[in-house]
């Protein structure tokens, strides 16, 4: 059976309360119109009494007197008065008395005016009609009391319903709507903590009712989906725990392969590292030369099974490219180790041939093969690095012995080859001169060599070029009483290794002449940048200043300082200061910068 709204029964109940307190009203107000009404009756009907003694009076005394007239329109008019109206045809004790004070009263004025009523009889047939008025007041007073006692009745009867009903309807709110929403509210609260098992019993099918069979519904709905979300929150929680191992993993392989290149050791742990995150027993990873036929490394994790790779098939396991094929009961799984189509070896996955890998697991030994992959690419191009920097060592010490001594020893065997020519003629003049050559030669020779040995020996280690500067200069302040000071101003300026080594030999060559030759006691050397970006070096003295043909002196560092400018494709200049001493000046654009600059097109 469908219940009532709650809305509806509030509506009625404060219906039925407005209903009662209008009727009050309505009821109220209409006798207290009927009193009033009562009250004016009572007022006439009594002026009555008075007109009747003063119309006797001037009917007997003056008769035909304006006075007596206008009492006479008094009297009838009061008679007539529409407050009296009701009495004429109502069926009541004070309608009749009423009907029979007025037949009374005209009577009277017949008789009175037939001369029948005299001064001496008057009070005799006056007072009859004065009385009948009384009892008509009284009727009229008494009935106007009923009305009020009965005002007075309905407004207390009111009160007791309106308590009586506002009982009720408090009564009603506090079971029906005030419970019930406290039940409600209590285990919504619970089930805000998390207590789903709360229910709420509510036996009306209103809307709290259907409230609380929502609310049963929704702790139901949300306890099944709290228990679906926590098993879905551990899956995942161990879904990431497990992406975060496989995370750490490929981490810690690639810092593996960024800080050296790995061996056999880093390639074991590497796959028994894999055999972890990829949660696959049988791994194994075969390493090959460019040109072999079989593997010269082959890495297995730990308690894993014989090699499966000895003997005649091995050549076909690690040439079989990529790929997936059923063996012998066991599916494989092959990666290829690859890049820039140079091939270095498989990664081998095996699985009983009823399994899958999952694609994760796919992913991971196919980033695990490509990192191999790059650090093989890279061991291959850190060794053709080496090659490569030992030939350039090489060939910069063969120009650098080619630009110093052999030339030195050129011409001490010309100065050799003067000496025979002088011996033979007994010259005694060649002789001395050749033996002044030979030893000025070689001591020049001498002096390339122990510049050359120093040269070979000059690093810029991981400190930078401005550490190998301040080096530098505090060497040459101790070995000479030269105040050597440095002024460098290119922090923001990213140089080349070879760049650097470079300027450090031409500052150690400037320096070297300032403090053999000069004759001064101060050297500045300062770098910075141009406004363009490019490398702006000065190393001055404050000495004698260099000489005007100083090419033609053995001074052959000054020529290996041209060739170091020409190599970083810079301009050399080697001046007299005005205010005196030598000033050596370099200026080039650092490699960094030659990228940048556009190559102009000739139409």
């Amino acid at each position: 059976m469908r219940q009532v709204s709650i809305v509806t029964r509030i509506g009625v109940a404060l219906g039925c309360m407005v209903a009662l307190t209008i009727g009050t009203l309505l009821a109220s107000y209409w006798l207290s119109e009927k009193a009033d009404q009562d009250a004016m009756a009572i007022n006439v009907a009594g002026s009555l009494r008075m007109q009747s003694y003063r119309y006797s009076w001037f009917q007997l005394h003056q008769p035909n007197s304006p006075a007596a007239a206008e009492v006479a329109t008094t009297l009838d008019e009061r008679w007539s008065h529409f407050v009296f109206n009701r009495f004429t045809e109502e069926a009541s004790d004070l309608g009749e008395q009423f009907r029979e004070a007025r037949q009374s009263w005209l009577e009277f004025e017949q008789r009175l005016a037939a001369g029948e009523i005299t001064s001496a009889n008057l009070e005799r047939y006056l007072q009859p009609r004065i009385a009948q008025l009384n009892d008509f007041v009284s009727g009229l007073q008494q009935e106007a009391e009923r009305r009020i006692r009965a005002i007075r009745l309905i407004q207390v009867l009111s009160l007791f319903s309106t308590i009586g009903l506002a009982f009720i309807i408090f009564f009603w709110l506090k079971t029906r709507v005030r419970q019930p929403l406290t039940i409600l509210t209590q285990a919504a609260r619970r089930v805000a903590q998390g207590d789903f098992t709360s229910r709420v019993s509510h036996p009306m099918s209103d809307e709290l009712g259907v409230l609380a069979n929502t609310l049963n519904k929704m702790s139901d709905a949300i306890a099944y989906m709290y228990g679906n979300l926590e098993k879905r929150v551990d899956e995942q929680t161990k879904a990431i725990q497990q992406s975060n191992q496989r995370l750490q993993f490929l981490y810690d392989t690639a810092r593996t392969i960024i800080e050296h290149s790995p061996g056999y050791n880093d390639f074991t742990e590497i796959v028994e590292g894999l055999k972890k995150a990829s949660h696959i027993d049988d791994l194994e990873l075969c390493l090959i030369t460019e040109t072999g036929d079989k593997p010269y490394m082959q890495v297995q994790p730990q308690n894993a099974p014989d090699d499966p790779c000895v003997g005649a098939d091995c050549a076909q396991c690690v040439s079989a490219g990529g790929g997936v094929s059923v063996i012998e009961g066991l599916r494989v799984y092959r990666f290829p180790l690859e890049r820039d189509q140079r091939y270095y070896g498989v990664l081998v996955a095996r699985q009983p041939a009823t399994e899958r890998l999952d694609d994760w697991q796919l992913q991971l030994l196919q980033s695990v093969t490509d990192q191999l992959a790059v650090a093989l690419s890279l061991k291959q191009e850190e060794a053709q690095v080496r090659r490569l920097a030992l030939i350039q060592e090489r060939t910069v010490i063969a120009r650098e012995l080619h630009d110093s001594l052999a030339q030195a020893l050129s011409y001490l065997k010309i100065q050799v080859t003067r000496l025979d020519k002088g011996i033979a003629k007994n010259d005694q003049a060649i002789i001395d001169d050749v033996s002044g050559e030979l030893r000025e030669g070689l001591n020049a020779a001498y002096r390339q060599l122990r510049e050359l040995l120093t040269t070979f020996r000059l690093k810029v280690d991981g400190a930078g070029l401005l550490h190998a500067l301040q080096t530098t200069v505090k060497q040459f302040s101790e070995q000479s009483s030269m105040n050597v000071r440095l002024d460098f101003q290119l922090a923001n300026a990213p140089l080349a290794p070879h760049e650097e080594i470079h300027l450090l030999q031409i500052i150690r060559e400037a320096c070297q002449n300032a403090i053999h030759h000069s004759q001064g006691d101060e050297v500045v050397v300062r770098l910075r940048q141009d406004q363009e970006a490019g490398i702006e070096l000065a190393v001055e003295d404050n000495g004698i200043g260099i000489p005007e043909s100083a090419e033609k002196l053995n001074h052959y560092g000054l020529a290996i300082m041209l060739e170091r400018a020409r190599h970083l494709g810079g301009e050399l200049q080697i001046t007299r200061r005005p205010e005196g001493g030598t000033g050596v000046y370099f200026s080039f654009t650092p490699e960094y910068m030659q990228e940048r600059i556009p190559v102009a097109i000739e139409p």
